[in-house]
C-alpha cells in the first residue's frame, strides 16, 4: 500500500522495533531518547529498549527529575537538557589545518562528512528550533557547509507531546505542541486500557518511503479523535505564559528597566541556559599548534554570551557585568532575533527555565518588567 503525505495510519507498538529496523537498513544511525544520568539525553538507539520506556520527567524553575511512570510509554516525558543541535552543530567543529612544508604553509581545509541519522522522538518546539537555526547557517550570507552537509541528511520523526513540563511555554510562541510542518514523519503515541499504539502520518515523500516499508493499517477516525485529543489535553496543561504582543519594541525600549538589576544578582553568569538552548549558536575559535610548530588546526566550538571573553574587543570585554550579559541574552532571543531572523529565538520548550541553577525564569522576568506598562 502506497502511504501518501498527510494520511494518517496506526502502528501497533508491538511493530515499533521495525521502525527502527527500517531506518537501520535504509543506513540511518538512529539517534533518539535514552535513559542516563539521571535525565533523558539523545544518542544512538539500536532498538527500541534503549527508549526511555515508563519514565517522565518533572521539571520547575532550577529543578529537573525523572520518575515512573504509571504506563509503558516510549515518549511520556517533555524535553532534558540535551537537544538536537549537538548533532548538527556540534560543540567542536574542525575548520581547517595547515602543514609546513618546503614550499610554505599548506592549508587543508576541514572535509565535509554528512552522516545520515534518523531523528527520532522530536518535538514540535525541537522542530522549529532548527528551522531558526536553519535561517542563522543555510539562508543567511554565511552558508555553514557542515551544518548543511548534516542537515540535509538528517530524518526527522516528530512525536506529538503529550507530557509537558511545567516549565513549557510552546503554547505562547505557538510553536506546539503539535508540530504542523517541518518533519518527514509524524507521531501520536496513543495509550489505553487495552492498546498502545501510535497515530503515524508522512510529511515528506521520504517519510512515506519509510512508512512503505512499516505493517500499518488505514486511521480511522476514532484514532484520529483519540490523537487530537492528546493534542488538546496537552494545550490545556501548559500553564504557563509569555505575552509577545509588543515584546520586541518593549525590551528594545528599557534597557535600562530596574528588573535587569534585580536578575543581576541572582544570575551566576555560568551560561546554563545557552548551553541548553536549541537555538543559541554562538561560537569562538581556537588554534591547536603542535609543539614542534610545524603544523596548526583551527577549531570552532560552541561559546556563550555570558562568559566575560565572548564580547572582549580591543583587551577588554563589551559586556562587563552580569546585568549587561544577561540583558544581551534575553534582548536578542526575544526581541533582535527578529530583526535578524524574522523570527524569535525563543520556542518555549522551558529547559533555561529548568536547569538555570537559581531558577531564573524568563518568562515570570518579563511579566514583571511589563507590569509597569500593564499598569
Amino acid at each position: 500500500m502506497y502511504h501518501d503525505v498527510g494520511d494518517s495510519y496506526v502502528l501497533n507498538r508491538s511493530e515499533f522495533p521495525t521502525l527502527i529496523n527500517v531506518l537501520s537498513d535504509e543506513g540511518y544511525d538512529v539517534i533518539g531518547p535514552t535513559r542516563r544520568d539521571g535525565a533523558i539525553v539523545y544518542d544512538k538507539i539500536n532498538s527500541d529498549s534503549d527508549l526511555p520506556t515508563g519514565w517522565t520527567d518533572e521539571q520547575a524553575p532550577g529543578r529537573y527529575g525523572l520518575t515512573r511512570r504509571s504506563d509503558d510509554a516510549l515518549f511520556g516525558y517533555a524535553v532534558g537538557p540535551d537537544h538536537w543541535k549537538r548533532y548538527l552543530h556540534p560543540p567542536r567543529q574542525h575548520m581547517w589545518r595547515a602543514v609546513k612544508t618546503e614550499k610554505g604553509l599548506a592549508i587543508e581545509p576541514a572535509p565535509v562528512n554528512p552522516q545520515k541519522r534518523a531523528f527520532l522522538g522530536v518535538r514540535a518546539c525541537e522542530i522549529e528550533a532548527i528551522k531558526v537555526q536553519d535561517k542563522a547557517f543555510l539562508n543567511g550570507p554565511y552558508r555553514n557547509e557542515h551544518y548543511a552537509a548534516q542537515r540535509e541528511n538528517a530524518l526527522l520523526i516528530a512525536v506529538n507531546c503529550g507530557t509537558p513540563a511545567s516549565t513549557c511555554f510552546c503554547t505562547s510562541m505557538d510553536t506546539g505542541p503539535e508540530a504542523r510542518e517541518g518533519f518527514d514523519i509524524a507521531m501520536t503515541e496513543l495509550i489505553g486500557e487495552d492498546q498502545h499504539q501510535f497515530l503515524i502520518t508522512a510529511g515528506s515523500d521520504a517519510g512515506a518511503a519509510v512508512m512503505q516499508k512499516l505493517s500499518l493499517t488505514p486511521a480511522s477516525q476514532k484514532a484520529v479523535a483519540a490523537a487530537q485529543d492528546v493534542i488538546n489535553e496537552t494545550i490545556e496543561k501548559i500553564s504557563r505564559r509569555l505575552e509577545t504582543q509588543g515584546l520586541k519594541d518593549f525590551l528594545q525600549d528599557n534597557p535600562d528597566h530596574p528588573q535587569w538589576d534585580d536578575v543581576a544578582d541572582r544570575c551566576l553568569a555560568c551560561g546554563n541556559c545557552t548551553s541548553v538552548c536549541p537555538t543559541c549558536f554562538c561560537t569562538t575559535t581556537e588554534e591547536l599548534t603542535s609543539l614542534d610548530g610545524d603544523e596548526t588546526e583551527r577549531v570552532q566550538r560552541w561559546d556563550s554570551c555570558f562568559t566575560a571573553d565572548f564580547s572582549e574587543l580591543g583587551g577588554g570585554p563589551v559586556r562587563k557585568t552580569t546585568k549587561s550579559r544577561y540583558r544581551q541574552w534575553m534582548i536578542h532571543k526575544l526581541s533582535t532575533w527578529i530583526d535578524q531572523f524574522g523570527v524569535s529565538g525563543c520556542v518555549g520548550c522551558g529547559r533555561c527555565i529548568a536547569w538555570c541553577p537559581v531558577g531564573i525564569d524568563i518568562t515570570e522576568e518579563t511579566r514583571l518588567m511589563r507590569a509597569d506598562e500593564q499598569d
